[in-house]
């Protein structure tokens, strides 16, 4: 008698559940299946530009004279900061070590100018559409890392100062 209690109980209660109404499906609808993927586009590739090569073989060019005139200034800057480097403020040599780091920031100053305009090339071409030059961009990662590196020697020599 219980096992038809229970079988009473069960049909009862599953006849609660039936579905009395029209229900959409489940099923994925047709919106759904749209794909939100990016598509896949062709990667442009530049095409050899003789006077953009020339513009950068100009611009690094500068940048290595730049570069060799700051490596001159460090080198006579560096006795002058060792013989500052633990003096007192204001002293001869404390006061020539000053002078020659504000002549290392004139000199670091050479390599703003060709870096701002191999920038200014990059800008350009990407504003116009057209694709990454990899020669502009390897001329312009260098002279970034070595006007970086320039910084970092005067801010090396500085610090040895205090």
């Amino acid at each position: 008698m219980t096992r038809a209690r229970i079988l009473s109980a069960f049909l009862a209660l599953s006849a609660c559940a039936a579905p009395s109404g029209d229900y959409p499906s489940l099923l994925p609808r047709p919106i759904e299946r749209i794909s939100l993927a990016e598509p896949v586009r062709p990667v442009a590739v530049a095409t050899p530009d003789a006077a953009l090569d020339s513009r950068i073989a100009a611009l690094t060019a500068a940048v290595a004279t730049a570069s060799g005139r700051f490596d001159t200034a460090v080198a006579r800057a560096r006795p002058a900061v060792r013989s500052g480097t633990g003096k007192a403020e204001g002293s001869e040599p404390w006061l020539g070590a000053q002078v020659a780091l504000a002549g290392l920031d004139v000199a670091r100053t050479g390599i703003d100018a060709p870096v701002a305009d191999l920038e200014r090339l990059a800008i350009d071409r990407a504003a116009a559409g057209q694709p990454p030059y990899p020669a502009l961009d390897a001329a312009l990662e260098r002279a970034t890392r070595t006007a970086t590196a320039q910084r970092a020697t005067i801010a090396a020599l500085t610090a040895a100062l205090r």
